[in-house]
């Protein structure tokens, strides 16, 4: 007997609800801005079918409309942020390119700040529920595992120690019946998944021969049941791996980072040139000058230390900063240190308070960095230790950034010994390897944290 599945009610269900908040904001913001809930004016109506049709496309375009059993609550936060990026967006562009400048940006920015909190916690709310509703034993799946191995036994493990994903888990099949936890052969597996409404077959793969593989696919699929193939990567050191498609043959990238998708370079990229655009219009506006008032009185030379540094690609680009110390010959070949003598009085608290990073925010404005990513080290401390740390080139994947995993936990400033580089570099792999929308303001959240209350390492 088909089950009642009220999943497929979800998409209706959330857009309903998205599109419910987004308006909800557009008109407290009228009444925070005009004084009044109803459309001010003749053009606002115009926004009010914008702002609701950008939303409608984003939601499916970002998949906003599916809730997966295995991904994480920070995954789901992190694709509402992404769609809340690209919505915003894609009304700056309109706004810009249409010079709409009739709209008030306050009004603008309530809309989505109330939006966004609301959005924001209505899903998690939802999700949190659905997730304690599973762990009480409703919303289940009911699954079965092919393969009798080390694979098939974590999988089942790791469900049993996860019950808010909802898969409860019938029995083992394998050829080899003597194991207690066995519940049959693998000929077995389509009568006893239509007996026990089965919906989900995993099968795994070291376990099994292509003539078996075959035909549970061919019955999963006749019975509308999810088969999912297991095998063990975990040696590659991967997690999120890729699958490709050469005509039919599928093939795992192991080198995929989620910055190769187009979607996400492009979301990563409006974040960058908004946060640049803000720190420089409010911050870097009247900084500049009075850091390099003081600069200039302490000694003579630049304001900025400009200096070639890898890339993206491991291509050289300007990085920027605030001079810290007099001017030197060593400036390019040694790092500074604990009292060093070159470092100015005004450049000790730029460094100790890492505001002499701050000019980097141009760069990121230009294109060269982003806010969050590796720290684009000195081209000789690469050429030092590229030879000696392992896939040390990974880093160079990604944009630099003007902070990142590394300095967020506290690999700030001088690396004198091998083990502080070997740290630094294995996070930003880290970083490359799992970056998401969500884990660049977390990130940016402990930077903040590891400025104010974990300096040893900064001079």
């Amino acid at each position: 007997m088909q089950k009642r599945r009220f999943s497929k009610y979800f998409p209706a269900i959330f857009l309903f609800i998205d599109l419910l908040f987004l308006n909800i904001g557009f008109f407290v913001a009228n009444y925070v801005r005009f004084n009044t809930f109803w459309f001010q004016g003749d053009r606002y109506p115009f926004l009010f079918v914008f702002l609701n049709i950008t939303w409608i496309i984003i939601f499916f375009v970002t998949k906003l409309d599916r809730v997966d059993r295995e991904r994480s609550v920070v995954d789901y936060i992190s694709q509402i942020l992404l769609g809340l990026t690209i919505n915003l967006a894609v009304v700056f562009t309109m706004w810009a390119s249409t010079r709409a400048y009739f709209y008030s940006r306050e009004h603008l920015f309530y809309t989505y700040l109330i939006f966004s909190i609301l959005i924001i916690g209505w899903r998690v709310g939802f999700i949190n529920i659905l997730r304690f509703y599973r762990t009480k034993g409703y919303n289940l799946r009911n699954i079965i595992i092919v393969g009798y191995g080390p694979i098939g036994r974590n999988l089942k493990r790791h469900l049993e120690n996860n019950p808010e994903i909802g898969y409860a888990f019938k029995g083992f099949f394998d050829h080899k019946t003597e194991q207690p936890e066995v519940s049959g052969p693998v000929e077995d597996v389509p009568l006893y998944a239509k007996e026990n409404n089965i919906d989900v077959i995993f099968c795994c793969l070291p376990k099994l021969f292509e003539q078996d593989v075959k035909p549970l696919i061919d019955f999963a699929e006749n019975n509308l049941i999810t088969i999912k193939l297991l095998s063990d990567f975990s040696k590659v050191g991967n997690k999120k791996l890729e699958v490709q498609q050469y005509g039919n043959i599928p093939v795992l990238n192991v080198s995929s980072i989620p910055l190769d998708r187009m979607i996400n370079r492009v979301a990563k990229r409006t974040f960058d040139v908004l946060f640049s655009s803000f720190v420089m219009i409010f911050i870097l506006s009247w900084l500049i000058p009075l850091i390099g008032l003081l600069i200039k009185l302490e000694s003579p030379g630049p304001v900025f230390f400009i200096q070639n540094r890898h890339g993206r690609g491991n291509k050289y680009f300007p990085c920027w900063k605030f001079r810290t110390m007099v001017v030197n010959k060593e400036a390019d070949s040694k790092q500074a240190t604990k009292n060093d003598p070159r470092v100015t009085r005004t450049g000790a608290i730029l460094r100790r308070t890492s505001l002499d990073e701050l000019p980097q925010f141009i760069n990121v404005f230009l294109g060269n960095m982003s806010v969050v990513g590796p720290r684009p080290h000195p081209i000789k401390l690469n050429e030092e230790y590229s030879p000696k740390i392992d896939r040390f080139i990974q880093r160079h994947a990604v944009k630099p950034g003007v902070t990142g995993l590394a300095q967020a936990k506290g690999y700030r400033g001088e690396t004198s010994r091998f083990s502080e580089m070997y740290g630094r570099v294995k996070l930003d792999r880290f970083y490359v390897k799992n970056w998401s929308l969500w884990f660049d303001v977390k990130i940016i959240v402990m930077t903040i944290y590891s400025i104010l209350f974990k300096t040893e390492n900064a001079y």
